[in-house]
């Protein structure tokens, strides 16, 4: 069974070493010892959320601290290609579904999208709000998946902003039931013209329950997004993100297991 993670700042696991302590502090140390009642003795992970991630063993534990003895210390390199996954806001919370569910499937960044149809508006207070509930809710579902990396929430966008996302990224997918080639066959074409080598990033992008509008695929489109059947059945905003992230995760091999 894998080690508990709890999340430490960026950059504080920069000098550990084997054999040296570490203490966390504040919630997560509170977390740990009041919820999870981690004791001395007891092994753990701590993550910076950036990649680096500590392995050892509960050497002290207060309800202000949690002092680990490191017995070592990796760091996971981000992945070839990256997915990010373009949120329609949506009601219900399903848009904060769909962020929990990618984000333990392993999605790298969430960006949220005010698209023309969404019922739900970020606007003001509320935008702020909403932004931070989002990250804070990809932050509990990375931890909850064992991870060493917490996507990025980005800025919202509206359509304007996610044309000129899709027209920078190195290929953007609407998710869209009138479309005509299945997602597994984009995914396969595009992969097999790229150049592995280099790091890139795929939009994959989710429109509203009352979907995506015609005005809104043209200028996606036009901008160099392409469509992609994900299935035979019309999923709900919350289902098609995760879904299209598990098929993506599979034909790219960002699951296959480490070459030995």
């Amino acid at each position: 069974m894998s080690n508990p993670v709890f999340f430490s700042a960026p950059g504080t696991l920069d000098h550990m070493v084997p054999g040296g302590h570490f203490v966390l502090e504040g919630a997560e140390a509170r977390h740990a010892v009041t919820v999870k009642r981690l004791a001395p003795g007891e092994s753990v992970d701590i993550a910076d959320g950036a990649g680096k991630r500590l392995t050892g063993t509960v050497v002290a534990a207060s309800p202000l601290e949690l002092t680990v003895e490191c017995s070592a210390l990796t760091v996971e390199e981000k992945p070839a290609i990256r997915l990010v996954l373009v949120q329609a806001l949506a009601k219900g919370d399903r848009d904060e579904l769909a962020v929990e569910t990618a984000t333990e499937l392993g999605i790298d960044s969430v960006i949220p999208w005010q698209s023309e149809r969404s019922i739900v508006r970020w606007k003001g207070e509320r935008a702020a709000k909403a932004h931070a509930k989002w990250q804070s809710v990809a932050t509990a579902a990375a931890k909850q998946a064992r991870r060493a990396w917490i996507p990025e929430v980005r800025a919202a966008v509206e359509t304007p902003g996610l044309a000129a996302a899709a027209g920078a990224a190195d290929l953007a997918i609407i998710l869209h039931e009138d479309a005509v080639r299945p997602l597994r066959s984009v995914l396969e074409n595009w992969q097999a013209a790229a150049n592995g080598s280099e790091t890139r990033e795929i939009l994959l992008i989710v429109g509203p329950e009352g979907g995506i509008s015609p005005r809104e695929v043209t200028r996606l489109c036009s901008a160099g997004a392409v469509t992609a059947l994900l299935g035979h059945h019309v999923l709900r905003s919350s289902t098609a993100g995760p879904a299209a992230v598990v098929l993506a995760s599979d034909v790219l091999g960002r699951w296959s297991a480490p070459e030995l």
